[in-house]
C-alpha cells in the first residue's frame, strides 16, 4: 500500500491500495480514525486515481470536517481514562500516576505517548481480566487466555477454545462499557452466536445492556482519535 496526498488547505493524506479484484475505483473514509483509502484496479494509472480524488474532494472534505479532530498524545493533551477526561502533565519518578483528573507521566517528553500507552494497556488488562473472570465464574466456565489488541473493527472476540481478545482502548470508555463488553464476550463461551439465548446470557451476567451497547455505537469511534505513535497518523 502506498500513500498519496490530495493538494489543498489542508492537504489530505490518502492510502493508495491496488486490487486485482477491483473493477472500479473506490474511496473509503474510516469512521473510526478518519483514514482515507483509495482503491484502484491493478491497471488504472495513479494519475487517474488522483483525478478521481479531485472529483470527490468536496464530499471528502465535508465528511472529514464532521469528524472529531485527532488528538496527538503529549504533555498538555487531554485523554479519557475510564470515561473521565484527564490532562497529561509532567511527572517524577518511574511510574505514571493518576491524581484526580491529571495524569503525571515521568521521563523524556518525547516518550510520553509510549509510556502512557503502556500504562493504559496494563490498566486495561487488569480491568478486563477481573471482569472476564467474574463473568466466567458466574457461568462456571474457564478462560484459556486474554489478549489485548488495537482493533478497529471490533471491541472483543471469543474463540471456540475459550480465548478472549479485547481492544485495549476500552480502558478509555466508562467502566460500565468495558464491563458490558467483557460480559458479551464471556457469554460466547456458552453461546457462539447472537441468538436470543445469547442475549439472555448477557442479561444474566450484566443486566440491561442496551445503554452501554448504544454508547459504543455512538461514541466508540471517538476512542480511536487518540494517536500514540506514528503508525496512528
Amino acid at each position: 500500500m502506498g500513500r498519496i496526498a490530495l493538494p489543498g488547505n489542508p492537504p489530505i493524506s490518502v492510502d493508495l491500495r491496488r486490487s486485482r479484484a477491483a473493477r472500479r475505483m473506490s474511496l473509503r473514509l474510516s469512521g473510526l480514525d478518519g483514514r482515507v483509502t483509495l482503491t484502484l484496479p491493478a491497471r488504472v494509472p495513479e494519475a487517474e486515481g488522483l483525478a478521481f480524488l479531485r472529483d470527490k474532494e468536496a464530499w471528502l472534505r465535508r465528511h472529514l470536517s464532521d469528524q472529531a479532530p485527532a488528538v496527538t498524545i503529549g504533555l498538555g493533551a487531554t485523554i479519557p481514562v475510564e470515561g473521565e477526561p484527564c490532562e497529561i502533565a509532567p511527572g517524577t519518578g518511574r511510574a505514571v500516576r493518576r491524581e484526580g483528573d491529571v495524569l503525571h507521566v515521568p521521563g523524556d517528553p518525547e516518550r510520553v505517548a509510549s509510556r502512557l500507552q503502556a500504562w493504559l494497556k496494563a490498566r486495561a488488562r487488569d480491568r478486563l481480566a477481573a471482569a472476564s473472570d467474574r463473568h466466567a465464574a458466574a457461568l462456571g466456565r474457564g478462560i484459556k487466555r486474554i489478549t489485548l489488541r488495537d482493533t478497529r473493527s471490533r471491541w472483543g472476540s471469543c474463540s471456540h477454545e475459550g480465548a478472549l481478545m479485547y481492544s485495549w482502548r476500552l480502558i478509555l470508555a466508562p467502566p460500565e462499557v468495558l464491563d458490558y463488553v467483557a460480559a458479551h464476550e464471556v457469554a460466547h463461551l456458552v453461546e457462539m452466536n447472537h441468538s436470543q439465548a445469547f442475549w439472555d446470557v448477557v442479561t444474566r451476567l450484566y443486566g440491561d445492556w442496551k445503554a452501554p451497547r448504544d454508547w459504543l455505537r455512538h461514541e466508540g469511534s471517538g476512542l480511536h482519535r487518540y494517536r500514540f505513535d506514528r503508525a496512528d497518523t
